[in-house]
């Protein structure tokens, strides 16, 4: 048996009921093929992959917390701190019913590779817990807030750990949280990103995930001869990804015509009025069928279907595998060109094997939403030097990252004779620089 293949048996072995996380590895692996073989040898006897798939820590926690009625309630918080090798923990806390450890442990695994793609020093952590931010009073949510930092405070720090925001988890949350890790420790820094701007948040940090994923879209789209102007879209999802990548799609000619969340999708033939979109979702955090109040020509479905309309370009903005095997064949036959991933790993392995295998350019999550973990580090770069810099200049600066990931990943693809496989591209630009790294820093 492989390497790769002993490798991830045991993380399927040690790690029961994570589906999630094993699929996570076995896709990263799996494209990794021709490196590892390559280095077969040395990378067995330093167990490499063993230490890459095994998170340096994990911590696991009850959070209670108080609601308005007086009624304690309790929920689990999760810090996976997963690889630290070229920098401190970064990642994300999200705040759904859905989360486990085996997710957040996904999530923390992608976004090794995906910080390494960056180019920037910071490694690889997630968070967060099985808390529904859904219905709760301001006060709810703070009064979870603040327990759940009583216990993170204890491991995280401005050159520890900095988490940031994920699902459930925007400038409200930011502020509670900060400022319970402020009153705890008595400092002040930069221990958290996506901050608001009055206290050492970064412009452009909102629309960060957005305009990145649309910076790298455009370029890919380039590199394959193709222009963005003009062209058909689909995103999913109504949250602050899906709303700036609609935003910055429009911005550079082409029409996003869907939009969608948990309970179902709209199809505005127009356009999306991205206006309509962040009244109903950020002011009233209302459902997405109001939006027909605000545009009458749009249509409102139940359930899914998001994927069904032709267009040239799909984003899937929303959660893990949303895209299933189904929604990539339809993509195929009505013609789509390019699938570019806004949230983390939401398309199938199926679906993305048969996107591939029909030649739609594939962009995957870790390259194509780095942005928004891109300008999380530029604003502890701000936090570190007291310096707060302009919308245009951290614009600026996250599209120079953005196109330059795109064509590292291209590179990485066309120098292991997968001309067009941005997956593995994407993967192999992420491994190779984390792992010179910890090959430099011995076994630990």
């Amino acid at each position: 048996m492989s390497y790769i293949d002993e490798v991830i048996e045991e993380v399927v072995s040690k790690n029961p009921s994570e589906p999630e996380f094993h699929q996570a590895v076995k896709e990263v692996l799996e494209s990794l093929r021709p490196v590892i073989e390559e280095n077969e040898e040395l990378y067995r006897r330093e167990a490499l992959l063993e230490r890459i798939v095994n998170p340096e820590r994990q911590f696991k926690f009850r959070v209670p917390w108080v609601d308005d009625k007086g009624q304690v309630h309790v929920n689990t918080g999760y810090r996976v701190q997963f690889n630290s090798a070229i920098g401190p923990y970064k990642g994300g806390l999200r705040l759904h019913p859905s989360v486990n450890l085996g997710i957040i442990k996904f999530l923390g695994f992608e976004q090794v590779f995906k910080n390494s793609l960056t180019g920037l020093p910071i490694g690889g952590g997630k968070g967060g817990s099985d808390f529904d931010p859904k219905g709760k009073s301001d006060r709810e949510i703070m009064a979870f807030c603040q327990s759940f930092m009583t216990e993170l405070c204890k491991y995280i720090g401005a050159d520890t750990d900095v988490p940031a925001g994920d699902i459930g988890v925007g400038a409200r949350e930011i502020g509670y949280l900060f400022g319970q890790y402020k009153r705890i420790k008595g400092l002040y820094e930069g221990v958290l990103t996506g901050k608001g701007l009055s206290y050492g948040g970064s412009l452009a940090r909102t629309e960060a995930t957005g305009y990145g994923l649309l910076y790298l879209t455009e370029e890919l789209l380039k590199i394959n001869g193709i222009e963005l102007a003009g062209k058909i879209c689909s995103v999913s999802g109504s949250g602050n990804v899906a709303i700036y990548a609609t935003q910055k799609a429009h911005q550079l000619g082409a029409k996003v015509v869907t939009c969608s969340d948990s309970n179902g999708w709209v199809y505005d033939p127009e356009g999306i009025d991205v206006d309509a979109l962040k009244e109903i979702k950020e002011v009233k955090r209302a459902r997405l069928t109001e939006y027909k109040n605000y545009r009458p020509n749009s249509e409102y479905h139940e359930g899914r279907g998001v994927w069904s309309i032709k267009v040239d370009v799909a984003l899937p903005c929303a959660t893990q595998n949303e895209l299933h095997l189904e929604d990539a064949k339809q993509l195929v036959s009505n013609g789509c060109l390019a699938v570019c991933e806004g949230a983390n790993m939401p398309t199938t392995l199926e679906a993305t094997e048969y996107l591939q295998k029909n030649k739609v350019i594939f962009a995957p999550g870790k390259a194509a939403n780095a942005g928004g973990v891109a300008t999380s580090a530029l604003e502890m770069s701000q936090n570190s030097e007291r310096l707060s810099w302009s919308f245009e200049e951290v614009d600026a600066r996250l599209k120079r990252i953005m196109v330059d990931i795109t064509h590292n990943i291209d590179a990485a693809a066309k120098r292991y004779d997968c001309e067009g496989n941005y997956v593995m591209g994407a993967n192999i630009a992420g491994f190779e620089k984390v792992v010179d790294a910890m090959m430099a820093q011995g076994i630990v």
